[in-house]
C-alpha cells in the first residue's frame, strides 16, 4: 500500500467516526485546533531563536516584536486551552456519569476561541501590533508606534477567546451541577460543595466523614474553572479598556494622564494573570497528573483526601500569589512584596510538591508497570515541573528578582521549562490515553516514532530552557533584541534546542495523523450521524 493510501485510510483500528458521539467529535475539535496552534507557536520561536542568532532578512524589527508578542498569546489561549477545554469536556460527563449540559456550547467555546486566536495572530502578522506584553502597563495605544486597527484587531481577538472562555466555564459547571431530563433530581448545593472542597475541608473536624458526591479530577477542573472564569473577567475588562483609550486618542482627548491608577492596574491585571500562570496550571496539572496515575495504575489515588485538601489551598493560594510580578516595581508596597511576593509563592513549592508526592506513590504502589507513553511523558511533565517550580521560587526572592526578574532566566528557565516541559508533556500524555478512547479504538501508528517524540522533546525542551536561563545569568535581558552577537553561543544552542522541540511535533502530528487517516480527521468536522450523547438515568435498587 503506498504511503497516500495508507494517509487516506489510516492506520489499522483507525478512527470509527460513524460511530463518534458528538462530545467526542468536538473532543477532537478542540484537540487538532490546539496541536496546530502549538505547531504555529513552535515555528514563531524558531523564527525568534533564528533571528537572534542571525537577523532574518524578511523579519524587520517591529515584525519581531510583534511575533513575540503573539507568540505567548497563541501558545497559552490558541493550544493550551483548546487541548485543556477539549478534554475536559469530554471529561467531566464521562466521570459524572451524565450527559453534557450543552453540546452547542462546546461547540461554540471552540469556534470563538479558534477564530479569537487567528483574529489577535493576524493583528501582530498584519499589522505589527507589538505591546510586548499583552495587555499590560502602559496601554499600547501611542498611534505613533502601533496602529489603531492593529490594536483593534488584537483585542477583537482577545473578546472572541474569552468568551469562548465564559462558555466553557458556564458548560462545566452546569454539567456538574444540572439534572438531566427523566433523572431522579440531584443535589446541586451538596455537588456545588464537593466539587469546591468545602465538604472536603469540612471532613476534617467531622467525626463521621461524608462521602464525596465528586471524583477528584471533577474537583481539580471545578477549581481550576473558576480561576478561569475570574481571568477572563480581568482580561475582558483590560481589553475593553484599551479600546476606551483608542477612543480617546482617535478623537483627540487622551486619557493617559486621568482615569485610571497604573499602579492599582497593574495589580489588578496581574492578579487575574496570575490565576493563569500560577493558579490555574497548576491545579489543572495536578488534576490531570491525578488522572492519569488513576488509569495508569488501575488504583485508587493515594491520600485522595490530602490531595483534595491541596487542591483547595492552591487555589486559595492562586488568588494571593500575584504580587511576584511586581517586585521590582518601586511603587509596590513592600507589605505586598514580601506576604504574597515571598512568603505565598514559596508555599506552591508545598502544594505542588504534596502534588508530584501522591502521583508518584500512586503510581510505585501500582509496580511492576509497563513503561507506556502516557506513563513516559506523565514522568515528564513531572520533571518539567519540578525544575520550573524551584526556578520561580528562586526570583520571587527580593534580592535575586532585582538580578534575574527582566532577563532570560525568567522566561527561559521558569516560564518555558514550566509550559514545554511541565503542562505540554502532561498534555501529550493525556492525548495519548485519550486518543482510543476518543476515536473508538484507534490504534498508534508507530511506537517507535512515539518514542522520538518522547527524548526530542524532553531534551529540547530543558536544554532550550536552560540555555536561556544561562543567556539570562550573564545579563541577557528579555524583550530586547540583540544584533551584535553578544550571546551567540547560548543563542545558538537554544536555537538547536528548539529545532528538536518543533521536530519531535512534527513527529508527533505525523505519528496521530497516520493513526486516525485524513479522512477521519476531515470526519471529526462532520455533524456526528448519532445527534445525541445522553446517558441513560441510573436506575433505582428496586428497579
Amino acid at each position: 500500500m503506498s504511503f497516500m493510501q495508507k494517509l487516506m485510510e489510516g492506520h489499522e483500528g483507525g478512527l470509527a467516526h460513524e460511530t463518534m458521539t458528538p462530545m467526542q467529535k468536538i473532543a477532537l475539535r478542540f484537540v487538532v485546533i490546539g496541536l496546530l496552534f502549538y505547531g504555529l507557536a513552535a515555528l514563531e520561536g524558531m523564527i525568534m531563536r533564528l533571528h537572534e542568532i542571525k537577523p532574518l532578512p524578511m523579519i524587520d524589527e517591529s515584525h519581531f516584536f510583534s511575533i513575540m508578542t503573539v507568540h505567548p498569546m497563541v501558545g497559552i489561549f490558541g493550544s493550551s486551552y483548546m487541548i485543556v477545554f477539549g478534554a475536559f469536556l469530554f471529561l467531566t460527563p464521562y466521570l459524572m456519569k451524565k450527559p453534557i449540559y450543552s453540546v452547542k456550547l462546546a461547540d461554540l467555546s471552540w469556534k470563538f476561541i479558534a477564530a479569537g486566536t487567528f483574529i489577535m495572530w493576524l493583528a501582530g502578522f498584519l499589522f505589527h501590533y507589538a505591546p510586548l506584553y499583552t495587555l499590560y502597563w502602559p496601554l499600547p495605544v501611542d498611534f505613533k508606534q502601533f496602529t489603531i486597527i492593529g490594536g483593534i484587531t488584537y483585542i477583537v481577538g482577545v473578546v472572541g477567546i474569552m468568551i469562548g472562555t465564559f462558555l466553557f466555564t458556564y458548560n462545566i459547571f452546569k454539567t456538574i451541577l444540572y439534572t438531566p431530563k427523566g433523572w431522579e433530581k440531584q443535589p446541586a448545593w451538596d455537588l456545588l460543595k464537593s466539587a469546591l472542597g468545602l465538604e472536603g475541608l469540612l471532613n476534617f473536624f467531622r467525626r463521621k466523614k461524608k462521602e464525596h458526591l465528586v471524583p477528584l479530577p471533577i474537583a481539580a477542573i471545578s477549581r481550576g474553572t473558576i480561576d478561569m472564569g475570574l481571568n477572563a473577567i480581568v482580561i475582558s475588562s483590560a481589553g475593553v479598556l484599551i479600546l476606551i483609550y483608542f477612543l480617546g486618542e482617535l478623537f483627540g482627548a487622551s486619557l493617559k494622564d486621568t482615569w485610571v491608577d497604573a499602579l492599582l492596574y497593574k495589580n489588578i491585571f496581574w492578579w487575574g494573570l496570575d490565576l493563569i500562570a500560577d493558579g490555574l496550571v497548576l491545579i489543572f496539572v495536578a488534576g490531570t497528573w491525578y488522572l492519569l496515575a488513576m488509569l495508569i495504575s488501575g488504583k485508587d489515588l493515594f491520600m485522595q483526601n490530602i490531595a483534595r485538601a491541596a487542591l483547595f489551598l492552591e487555589m486559595v493560594v492562586s488568588w494571593t500569589v500575584w504580587s511576584h510580578h511586581l517586585m521590582s516595581d518601586q511603587g509596590q508596597p513592600n507589605i505586598l512584596k514580601v506576604v504574597s511576593g515571598e512568603m505565598v509563592t514559596a508555599f506552591e513549592l508545598i502544594t505542588q510538591g504534596i502534588a508530584v508526592f501522591i502521583t508518584l506513590v500512586t503510581l510505585w504502589r501500582a509496580r511492576p508497570l509497563k513503561m507506556s507513553n502516557e506513563l513516559k511523558f506523565l514522568l515528564g511533565g513531572i520533571l518539567g515541573f519540578m525544575l520550573a517550580v524551584p526556578a520561580g521560587i528562586i526570583q520571587a526572592d527580593l534580592g535575586m528578582n532585582r538580578i534575574l526578574h527582566n532577563t532570560q532566566w525568567i522566561i527561559g528557565t521558569h516560564v518555558h521549562v514550566a509550559i514545554l516541559v511541565g503542562l505540554t508533556m502532561t498534555l501529550y500524555s493525556a492525548i495519548y490515553i485519550l486518543l482510543p478512547i476518543l476515536t473508538n479504538g484507534a490504534k498508534l501508528y508507530s511506537q517507535k516514532l512515539a518514542d522520538l517524540h518522547f527524548w526530542l522533546h524532553l531534551i529540547g525542551g530543558i536544554g532550550m530552557g536552560a540555555f536561556m536561563g544561562m543567556a539570562g545569568m550573564d545579563g541577557m535581558l528579555r524583550r530586547a533584541l540583540y544584533l551584535n552577537g553578544e550571546y551567540n553561543t547560548y543563542m545558538i544552542l537554544a536555537g538547536i534546542c528548539g529545532a528538536m522541540l518543533l521536530l519531535a511535533f512534527a513527529i508527533f502530528l505525523y505519528n496521530i495523523v497516520m493513526s486516525i487517516g485524513v479522512k477521519g480527521l476531515i470526519n471529526i468536522y462532520k455533524p456526528a450521524t448519532i445527534q445525541t450523547n445522553e446517558v441513560v438515568p441510573p436506575q433505582k435498587e428496586s428497579e
